[in-house]
């Protein structure tokens, strides 16, 4: 099987469980919940998507003929001569719409620890390392269960009571970002009040936002 990427780059986590932890991110082209061009941004299901992921033109991107084309161009990421393996985020996009068993078994041939980022409408692959599921609101959650749940807040159809008794080891509030900076602060209050009062629940924010990297 071929992949179709639209960038990767080297960066630190800023959001959920592995927030601040460095990892090669590998961004995959398409998804199921919205086409990525905003003439068709009212129709989609996830109309509140802030990532480019149409095409394979972003930075290091391209077409991969195979899993270990595409093993080897992520190597070229991680910092050579030290000892942790490398860890890659797989995100997109929707990366299960791509990735295969034999993408996370030829990673792992290379020692990656492999995190999938997933909207939760496809099953993944076995073996995976850690799974975050993020649904989306009108959206069929088909992936119920994994290592973090990071629901972005709110969502009028999707509220954080509906999926609490969902099978994870860790629930987080992501704060939804706006244009608008009054709103987004809006939100994060939301966001904040809300965990203080469901324990259950911690707050995640875009810390590579905050901080203006990649």
């Amino acid at each position: 099987m071929s992949y179709s990427i639209k960038e990767v780059f080297y960066s630190l986590q800023g959001e959920g469980f592995h927030a601040g932890r460095p990892a090669i991110f590998c961004r995959f082209s398409k998804c199921n919940l919205w086409t990525g061009r905003e003439e068709d941004r009212a129709d989609a299901i996830c109309q509140f998507c802030d990532t480019d992921f149409i095409g394979t033109d972003g930075q290091n991107g391209g077409r991969f003929k195979d899993a270990q084309a595409l093993c080897q161009h992520l190597l070229q990421f991680w910092p050579a001569n030290i000892q942790q393996h490398p860890f890659v985020v797989l995100t997109g996009g929707e990366p299960l719409l791509q990735v295969d068993q034999d993408l996370v078994d030829t990673l792992h041939s290379h020692q990656f620890e492999i995190a999938v980022e997933t909207n939760a409408t496809k099953l993944p692959p076995e073996h995976i390392d850690w799974l975050c599921v993020s649904p989306k609101a009108n959206a069929p959650l088909i992936l119920d269960s994994g290592n973090e749940i990071k629901l972005v807040y709110p969502q009028a159809d999707l509220m954080p009571e509906t999926v609490a008794h969902l099978k994870f080891d860790f629930y987080y509030l992501q704060p939804m970002d706006d244009p608008n900076p009054t709103v987004t602060q809006q939100n994060i209050k939301m966001a904040v009040d809300y965990c203080l009062q469901h324990p259950q629940w911690q707050l995640s924010l875009q810390t590579h936002k905050l901080l203006g990297i990649d």
